[in-house]
């Protein structure tokens, strides 16, 4: 059909058939090679150009002090029976409150009241939202810049053991960190910090970690504090003292929780060079994966993470230019 149209344009007029087809052909070309910025199929293009053609857009951060800082001391000796060590940092007087067994059902129903009615800004706040559903609480007061450790532990005349098979109703200890003083709370955008920690028992031996962190803020929002994965040096050598078994166990662990095993804080020393051109510091957070592994003059050149392949979406600087100037020395 198409071939006997252009015969009649043809036998029409020459002059007007040469120019229809010096148009489609001007057309298909500027599709294909995109001038004309559609999202169209690109089959001349190397990977080269198809990368610059792609947009990262790059995240707004603002900078805001946290005043908690909470770790586990000594998690390999961490469980249910015979408690946690509980290191705190904070920068102002503080409170930590911690809850055994407490329902995670409550626990983000609060975390949304926190948002749409009241903010949890004190140790009663929390206990109120979370309606007492909690086997113990013990609170303790920590000093400011006073970097101590605190025994948490379940009274023995519980005899709690374990909590239960996976899924689970209850979390075996949530902490919460709050200001002590009234007027702090004016000072800092962060006024609260709710840390979910993982405790083995009888039932599930996962070493001792901290699942989640929230940061509460004074407006009324909470974020999850995340871990940045950064680029690693190939010089650690694994350990051979664990078996193949008691490997595959805390895998299969790992994956029951909802956990994968890439999010396990690694031990080995973490490398501050680009990963690309070996030379440049790393400053930027590719997002969703948080691979934290490109430096200012290569980020631009990618729109696939190099460590794991997937597609960037956002990113954001760690520090800014201003910022990385000032840490630079200076030569006279």
């Amino acid at each position: 059909m198409a071939a006997v149209f252009l015969v009649t344009l043809y036998e029409y007029s020459p002059l007007f058939y040469i120019a229809v087809v010096f148009t489609c052909f001007v057309v298909t070309t500027g599709l294909v090679l995109g001038w004309f910025g559609w999202d169209v199929p690109v089959i001349l293009r190397n990977s080269e150009e198809t990368q610059f053609s792609t947009r990262v857009f790059k995240k707004q951060m603002r900078q805001v002090k946290n005043p908690f800082g909470l770790e586990i001391t000594n998690p390999s000796s961490a469980s249910i029976t015979t408690g946690i060590t509980l290191t705190t940092d904070c920068l102002e007087d503080s409170l930590l409150t911690c809850y055994w067994g407490c329902s995670v059902q409550k626990l983000y129903e609060a975390l949304q009241k926190h948002v749409y009615c009241f903010r949890i800004s004190t140790p009663q706040a929390l206990e109120d939202a979370l309606y007492s559903e909690y086997l113990y609480q013990e609170q303790y007061f920590i000093k400011k810049d006073s970097k101590e450790e605190l025994y948490c532990q379940l009274p023995r005349d519980t005899k709690i053991e374990d909590f239960g098979t996976v899924p689970r109703s209850r979390y075996p200890l949530v902490a919460l960190l709050t200001l002590a003083d009234e007027d702090d709370r004016e000072i800092y955008d962060i006024i609260s910090m709710v840390s979910v920690i993982h405790i083995p028992d009888r039932t599930y031996k996962l070493p001792c970690r901290i699942l989640y962190q929230y940061l509460l803020l004074a407006q009324g929002q909470f974020h999850d504090l995340k871990q940045l994965f950064m680029s690693a040096n190939n010089n650690f050598t694994p350990s051979n003292n664990s078996s193949s078994e008691e490997k595959n166990t805390d895998r299969s662990l790992l994956e029951k929780v909802g956990l994968s095993e890439s999010e396990v804080e690694p031990s080995e020393e973490n490398s501050k060079d680009c990963v690309v051109c070996q030379n440049g510091t790393v400053n930027w957070v590719l997002l969703p994966c948080r691979h934290t592994c490109l430096c200012d003059g290569c980020v631009k050149y990618f729109q696939q993470c190099p460590m794991c392949r997937q597609f960037v979406q956002e990113s954001f600087a760690l520090c800014s230019q201003k910022e990385q100037d000032k840490d630079k020395p200076k030569v006279l």
